[in-house]
């Protein structure tokens, strides 16, 4: 992914407070899980958003973006690459500053949207290991 700062990133995850992660699940085992722990044990608030479970890692969980009742920096996709389009159309929506996409998340047209939308893209990259990577 081409960055125009010498560290964008690390900028971004420096700016980030709160952090909605969609796809996160509450079984311990799961990708989504250790690395939302991850972060929340980094000082980051997590927001979980699935409409299949009630909370997780001592949080809430909501449906959708829609129903997180509070301001969000940055979305975390836990999802596959073919519900994409319909998240970041929320996040446009919401005016949300940052959208990441998880290892092997991938959506050009979706990323394409998000950037005209003036949004900050991160794709098929790991939050966790790139955060640990600028300790």
């Amino acid at each position: 992914m081409p960055v125009s700062a010498p560290d964008a990133i690390g900028d971004l995850l420096k700016k980030v407070k709160t952090i909605a992660v969609v796809g996160l699940s509450n079984r311990p085992l799961r990708p989504s899980h250790g690395v939302s722990l991850y972060m929340q044990q980094q000082g980051y608030r997590i927001i979980p958003v699935n409409p299949n479970i009630e909370s997780v890692l001592g949080e809430t969980a909501y449906a959708s973006l829609a129903d997180v009742p509070e301001k969000i920096d940055l979305v975390n996709i836990f999802r596959r690459s073919e519900f994409v389009p319909e998240i970041v159309e929320q996040a446009i929506a919401l005016e949300i500053p940052a959208v990441w996409m998880q290892e092997d998340v991938i959506h050009e047209q979706a990323a394409g949207k998000a950037r005209q939308a003036g949004i900050f893209v991160v794709m098929d990259r790991c939050i966790l290991k790139e955060h640990w990577a600028r300790r």
